[in-house]
């Protein structure tokens, strides 16, 4: 990996880079005194008719290198604070411009223009500013040189105007120059490319085109001059923030001192933002709320792993793609920012307790940007509360307190360095974590005291980046006591008390706890026709690093290897189409195959628009080492999947989308899944969408419990099993609701519900199979007990099996007002909801029970919360 990393500069300086010619086209941006220009959208200011215009625009979509169908002028100035696009879209027929009205980032269904600048001239990272016919902003980071990967949790502070006439539409865009981050020199030569959508058409017009056989970005614009001799910018801002809050239970115990009748709460925080220089930005955040962000997803999770949910808080967000090693379909396993400040896990007993919901954050700080031309820096500190859960018991009016979380404090540091004129890279990131625990702390005996992991990552791009080949060496090392340390041994990614494992065991004395992971893939990212990849994924047992990353299986050699052929140029009835296959191997290291997959997949794109997708995926058998949970390894079944997906044209007003999911397997497992989406607008003001699904499944192999006084055969062990029939019914409703651009009423409510019924219980017959012994058969009995218990007959042991049956309700939803009332500042009014209710019987659901949701009790939030920004100049 190593040697990698310092080869690439000589590796990449053997590549003879072929660049589209309209990398030499050239805009130039005039100076005009500061306060010249009034932003109305109107462009009657003289210098939008000095300016000099690009007009040699070209299409990409629907007949790519065809001139527009409809004429486009854009212009350039600046003074001596932002940057000013002024920009004038021809349209034939005025009635036809579609322009609803949305919240910030919604374009999918209106016209639009895009201006994205390189300002760095890295042919890499780039900012995209954009704005709808009808005033709605747009605005996304792409950290790499792929127009479709961008960071959307980008939101600068700029403006921009538009104005519908009789000629088509204009538009004024004010970017400052302190929301940008550039090289300091006495001109500025920034890349420059520009795009217009015009939804009724389904034209996307470019100023700089990238072939639709090509995946690439920065790395083709033309170049934006003139910008010369800017200031000094202190670039510093201040947003400080208030919030009021108050939590109404809809079934208050009066007994409960914890519990008042309306739980209000005060918050006072503050963001702040400033320039180092003109290449780097420091964030921070102290006391950060983030009451606002909506709510997780409701969900039965009856697997032996935690979900991954995505981030969406706005400081993690922002510049997220700085802080990881990515690769393509392998992921990142590095950094999840969701550990800072997420669930503490100490225990708490008592007959009232009030446990505290997330970790608090006391304060945050990153610095992200540039240090050099061609180098990258992140960097982020974080520091989270000590927290503690407050008990009280019936008959006493004592209460007491019992530490559940300790004072911890997170870091992450990453450099990457860009060479050759592909942008290849070479980077490393140091992660770390460290907890206040003292030895004999009881929490001392759940977590490690110290996490730290290390990376050494590698991108190498060949032939005008059509080849990409990418590398990541990873080091981990937790340390703690003994007690901590024999916890990680026993996670679900490894279980090294398994009793048949007999490459890695299980050691209580462990008091550090290294590994180690290789991930390297190799990919032709464009052609004519032929795309393919090689990829292979190893983990060493004891690799974890889960303190600060996410990382579900360790123990695994991972090969996978795919191939696609495809057509770009549009036919008579298909506008493009491709045809791929993808093989997926997985071992663990003492060489037990845990799974080979085989997915063929079909993808179409009509002479409509509308889409189509079909995909078939084969399971082979293979060998499981989480199924019994630390027990031995367990067979798995062969098992093939059916997926076809259809989809309208996403220009459609009315927007739709279904996806069919039918698995079987050779021991009688099934799955019937149906997902899909809708959307309209009723009015230019209004959106409304929704994606329900529903789900009914049969597993083979729901894991029960463990239990001692088993057979020789299984260890002295009983793995308990039975079969679970699992119906759910979920639907996510949005809708949205524009007064203006910068004022959006935003309403989104996810009524849920789920079923599970139990049935045909039994034990591991032998380890390595998929053979259970049946109770109720060869001398076991079961028998259902009046608490719907179960009591178990089996050789000389008499135990009891609790009722695992549900059926669970939960709505969860979020109502805010946001408006933006000044450039930056915010007012936000917020109202959540939280429903939940659950009772022990296997009932299959229906839609009734998805809708009594909305009147299970639950926790009602009200919240206020006000920013300010406050620049310093």
């Amino acid at each position: 990996m190593c040697l990698l990393i310092l080869l690439a500069p000589a590796l990449s300086a053997q590549d003879s880079v072929s660049r589209n010619n309209d990398a030499a086209k050239q805009a130039t941006a005039v100076r005009v005194e500061d306060g010249a220009i009034d932003l109305d959208g109107r462009l009657d200011e003289e210098i939008w008719q000095r300016a000099p215009a690009i007009v040699d625009f070209v299409q990409k979509e629907p007949t790519e290198g065809a001139a527009p169908t409809e004429l486009m002028e854009v212009r350039f100035a600046y003074d001596g604070s932002a940057l000013y696009v002024g920009a004038r879209m021809q349209s034939h027929n005025r009635s036809g411009i579609q322009a609803p009205l949305g919240r910030r980032d919604d374009d999918a269904q209106a016209e639009n223009i895009v201006i994205s600048l390189d300002t760095f001239l890295d042919r890499r990272t780039a900012y995209s500013f954009g704005v709808t016919a009808s005033g709605v902003r747009l605005d996304r980071r792409h950290f790499t040189d792929d127009e479709r990967t961008f960071d959307t949790g980008f939101d600068p502070v700029w403006e921009a105007k538009t104005q519908v006439d009789a000629e088509g539409w204009t538009a004024e865009f004010w970017i400052l120059f302190s929301q940008l981050r550039f090289s300091k020199q006495a001109e500025q030569v920034w890349g420059l490319n520009v795009r217009r959508f015009i939804p009724t058409l389904n034209e996307e017009d470019y100023w700089v085109l990238i072939p639709r056989t090509v995946q690439a970005w920065a790395s083709r614009f033309g170049t934006l001059r003139g910008i010369e001799r800017l200031g000094p910018t202190r670039r510093i801002e201040l947003l400080p923030f208030l919030v009021q809050s108050s939590t109404v239970n809809s079934q208050r115990d009066l007994a409960s001192p914890f519990d008042s009748a309306y739980n209000p709460a005060s918050h006072v925080g503050l963001d702040m933002k400033m320039g180092l220089g003109p290449g780097l930005t420091l964030q921070a955040t102290v006391n950060p709320d983030f009451g606002q962000v909506e709510a997780d997803p409701a969900e039965v999770n009856l697997t032996a792993y935690e979900t991954r949910f995505a981030e969406k808080r706005p400081f993690f967000t922002e510049d997220a793609d700085l802080m990881t090693v990515v690769i393509p379909r392998i992921g990142n396993n590095l950094f999840y920012s969701r550990r800072i400040g997420g669930h503490p896990v100490g225990p708490a007993s008592a007959d009232y307790v009030d446990y505290p919901p997330l970790n608090t954050i006391l304060g945050a700080a990153k610095v992200t940007g540039h240090i050099g031309p061609r180098t990258l820096l992140a960097s982020l500190v974080a520091v989270t509360a000590e927290e503690s859960a407050r008990l009280a018991d019936i008959g006493s009016s004592d209460t007491r307190e019992v530490r559940v979380a300790p004072r911890t404090t997170w870091g992450l540091t990453r450099i990457q360095q860009e060479f050759g004129r592909l942008g290849s890279t070479a980077g490393l990131i140091v992660v770390g974590m460290h907890r206040e625990l003292a030895a004999g702390d009881p929490l001392a005996n759940l977590l490690p005291r110290t996490a730290l992991t290390a990376a050494g990552d590698t991108r190498l791009r060949f032939k005008g980046g059509e080849y990409e080949l990418k590398a990541v060496a990873v080091g981990t090392l937790n340390r703690g006591e003994p007690a901590a340390i024999e916890l990680l041994q026993r996670l679900p990614m490894r279980y090294f008390q398994r009793p048949d494992k007999d490459y890695e065991r299980l050691d209580p004395t462990r008091t550090s706890f290294p590994g180690f992971s290789m991930q390297m893939n190799f990919d032709r990212l464009s052609g004519r026709h032929w795309l393919w990849g090689l990829e292979m994924k190893n983990d060493t047992p004891a690799f974890e690093p889960n303190a600060l990353g996410y990382l579900r299986n360790a123990d695994g050699i991972n090969p996978t290897w795919n191939i696609k052929y495809r057509e770009t140029r549009p036919g008579r009835v298909l506008r493009n189409y491709s045809v791929g296959f993808t093989q997926r191997s997985e071992w663990n290291f003492g060489w037990d195959r845990q799974a080979i997959n085989m997915v063929p997949a079909v993808n179409l794109t009509w002479s409509n628009f509308w889409t189509t997708s079909f995909s078939v995926t084969e399971l082979l058998r293979g060998r499981s080492a989480v199924l019994t949970r630390g027990g031995p390894l367990m067979g798995t079944p062969r098992q093939r999947t059916y997926t076809a997906t259809l989809a309208n044209s996403a220009t459609s007003q009315t927007r739709w989308s279904g996806t069919v999911t039918l698995r079987g397997e050779e021991d009688g497992g099934m799955t019937r899944r149906i997902n899909g989406t809708f959307s309209f607008r009723p009015g230019s003001r209004w959106q409304l969408s929704m994606t329900p699904s529903y789900e009914y499944l049969i597993d083979t192999q729901q894991y029960v419990t463990t239990r001692g006084e088993g057979r020789p055969d299984t260890f002295g062990k009983r793995y308990i099993f039975s079969e679970i029939e699992k119906s759910t019914l979920a639907a996510q409703f949005r809708l949205n609701f524009t007064f203006k651009p910068d004022l959006n009423l935003d309403v989104y409510a996810e009524p849920f519900a789920a079923s599970g019924r139990y049935y045909d219980y039994g034990e591991l017959l032998v380890p390595g199979s998929r053979s259970r012994l049946a109770y109720g058969t060869e001398g076991t009995t079961i028998e259902r007990q009046a608490d719907r218990s179960l009591l178990v007959s089996a050789g000389n042991t008499t135990f009891s099996l609790a009722n695992s049956d549900f059926n669970v309700r939960s709505f969860r939803s979020n109502v805010v007002l946001r408006w933006e009332w000044r450039p930056g500042s915010t007012l936000y009014l917020v109202w959540q909801q939280d429903g939940y209710a659950n009772d022990p019987v296997g009932t299959p659901i229906g839609l009734g029970d998805m809708f009594r949701s909305i009147t299970d009790p639950g926790r009602n939030t009200f919240l206020v919360k006000t920013s300010f920004w406050l620049p310093v100049r």
